[in-house]
């Protein structure tokens, strides 16, 4: 179990960290007013975790413990569902009504579409 714990947490360590440095685009990107780095943290996060489901599914390459460090460690810690939905708050506090709803809707769409897409890239491998 302390194995097992220790790989998710050290997997989360390092998601959490590249999500940080990714998710400080908000402070230099603007798109329609809405939060470009935790958007993109979400679909990346969606894409990779997509394609390591599909290479574990056909494949030995990915133990159960490998599995469990990167996708319930790193795509956790990396993947920002919490900070999606309070930014979302905000803009919504912000009265920006329609930004919440393109927010809402682009990243359940594009975070649908990564996840099946890095599923669809690992039936290339």
């Amino acid at each position: 179990m302390f194995r097992t714990l220790l790989l998710i947490g050290t997997g989360g360590f390092i998601g959490t960290i590249a999500r940080y440095f990714v998710s400080k685009l908000n402070l230099t990107i603007s798109f329609f007013s809405i939060p470009a780095g935790t958007f993109l943290v979400n679909v990346l996060g969606s894409l990779l975790i997509g394609f390591l489901m599909g290479l574990s599914e056909r494949s030995v390459i990915i133990s159960t413990d490998i599995r469990l460090f990167l996708m319930v460690g790193i795509c956790g810690g990396f993947t920002t569902f919490s900070s999606f939905t309070m930014e979302s708050l905000t803009l919504m506090h912000n009265g920006q009504v329609l930004q919440v709803l393109v927010y809402s809707a682009g990243s359940v769409l594009f975070g649908f579409l990564a996840v099946y897409a890095g599923y669809v890239i690992s039936n290339l491998f």
